[in-house]
């Protein structure tokens, strides 16, 4: 077994210069270390994380706090999830799942990543001591990292009106908050680009509510309309009663939804969406998390990752 010793005998320095390379990369300079992480190399030595840990007063823990009920069935946070775990095994560190908001400081960790955040909840956040980063872009000045809504609802309404369709209609989840206005917005800049008049209708993010709203709008839209919707569910919907009412997907309407994560693969026809790179994400949290944690805290800004359209059956 390979011994710190060992270490810094291929590396010709003493155990305490290993030791500080390891544990405190900044205060030795370029050259010891990479001295240190090329006998570490040639050696195949691998420093024990919890005794890493201990040296720099840390846990190796990071809570993932969830302010909204996650269904365990919905693979959109399970993949926010693995890509967040994933992230994180890079530097030995585990996840902690927190859903009670009164257990957020209950228990030792090094910092926090939160997603379902809202604004009444932000004093909370104020009096953490740890360094914490959000998923999910806030109306305050915190770190966070989302997808880029608006680019998404934009180039679905760029695309659908390229395709042909005469006309399109957004159709919104009714909720007060940052991502739901980027989406709109992002449909509604594109309509102006064209001069063309916006149609907004909003309701609840479920399947069977967005095919109550096409039962009682459908006589208002024209053919040759594409509708695009802020979440695959609202998408599922507006199929599900376009098909019921005889109308022709992709000829006499088309659909696009938003999130990419399993509903579009199921609906028949399968659906085009704007898809949003959930691992990668996660990822990303996990690696912000852990520089934040480095640095004491220090910003690291706000990040939008952009999505991707991914065209299928519902447009031309």
């Amino acid at each position: 077994m390979v011994t710190l010793s060992d270490v810094a005998k291929e590396a010709n320095v003493s155990k305490m210069t290993v030791s500080r390379a390891i544990n405190h990369p900044e205060q030795v300079t370029p050259e010891l270390l990479a001295l240190v992480e090329k006998a570490m190399t040639k050696l195949d030595y691998h420093p024990n994380s919890v005794a890493r840990a201990l040296v720099n007063n840390r846990t190796n823990v990071i809570k993932f706090v969830t302010l909204e009920d996650i269904d365990t069935t919905e693979p959109y946070y399970m993949n926010l999830l693995f890509g967040v775990a994933r992230g994180l095994k890079a530097d030995s560190y585990a996840i902690q799942l927190v859903t009670d908001i009164d257990q957020i400081q209950k228990g030792n960790a090094d910092g926090y990543i939160i997603t379902g955040a809202r604004e009444y909840n932000y004093p909370i956040f104020d009096e953490l001591k740890k360094p914490f980063i959000f998923f999910g872009e806030t109306s305050s000045n915190f770190d966070f990292v989302d997808t880029d809504n608006r680019y998404g609802t934009s180039i679905a309404t760029k695309y659908a009106l390229e395709r042909g369709y005469q006309d399109a209609v957004f159709i919104g989840i009714d909720v007060k908050e940052g991502f739901e206005y980027a989406r709109e917005y992002g449909y509604l800049a594109s309509m102006q680009e064209r001069n063309l008049e916006p149609k907004i209708f909003r309701t609840g993010n479920h399947s069977h509510l967005a095919e109550k709203l096409i039962d009682e709008q459908i006589e208002n839209i024209k053919p040759n309309t594409c509708f695009i919707c802020a979440s695959d569910r609202l998408a599922i919907g507006v199929c599900r009663a376009l098909s019921r009412l005889n109308k022709k997907l992709p000829e006499d309407y088309g659909v696009i939804g938003f999130d990419g994560v399993f509903l579009d693969q199921v609906s028949n026809p399968q659906l085009t969406t704007v898809k949003q790179q959930i691992f990668k994400m996660g990822d990303m949290l996990a690696q912000l998390i852990l520089e934040k944690i480095k640095q004491s805290g220090s910003a690291q800004g706000q990040t939008y990752v952009k999505p991707e359209l991914v065209v299928r059956g519902t447009t031309k």
